[in-house]
């Protein structure tokens, strides 16, 4: 199929030639495989905050963005909003050492996965908020 006829050519582009998309495949080859910056090529870094902005932060200056739900203080929401950074819909439903293991998957932090193995055994948990309760935090009323 073509482009013309509304299929697809195969995985190369059709707006560059094959030689083209070889070299573009190879410049981000190293962050592909890495999965991060290799800061060996400086232009492809994100550029610093500048003097006059502030800086960029989840939680700046320790204001959220929108408030803190009633029955939750910030330290619960910056603590569920962590760990389901780490955790998939797809993890869920799970039990607590399935949880941890998903979370090292998804390559947490120790602190998320020691958290994380806080939770009781022998408990299936469906979704984030279940996680939340039974690690102590206040939740949403």
């Amino acid at each position: 199929m073509s482009e013309s006829d509304g299929g697809f050519t195969g995985s190369r582009s059709t707006k560059h030639n094959p030689r083209l998309d070889e070299e573009l495949e190879h410049e981000v080859q190293g962050m592909m495989k890495a999965e991060r910056a290799t800061r060996s090529e400086e232009w492809r870094e994100v550029e610093p905050v500048g003097e006059d902005q502030p800086d960029i932060d989840a939680d700046p200056a320790g204001t959220l963005v929108g408030g803190v739900p009633q029955g939750m203080d910030a330290n619960a929401v910056v603590a569920r909003a962590e760990l389901a950074r780490w955790l998939d819909r797809a993890d869920f439903p799970s039990t607590g050492p399935e949880l941890v293991e998903a979370a090292r998957d998804h390559r947490a932090p120790d602190v998320v996965a020691e958290e994380l193995s806080r939770l009781p055994e022998g408990q299936v948990f469906e979704r984030i908020g279940d996680v939340v309760r039974a690690l102590g935090y206040p939740t949403e009323t």
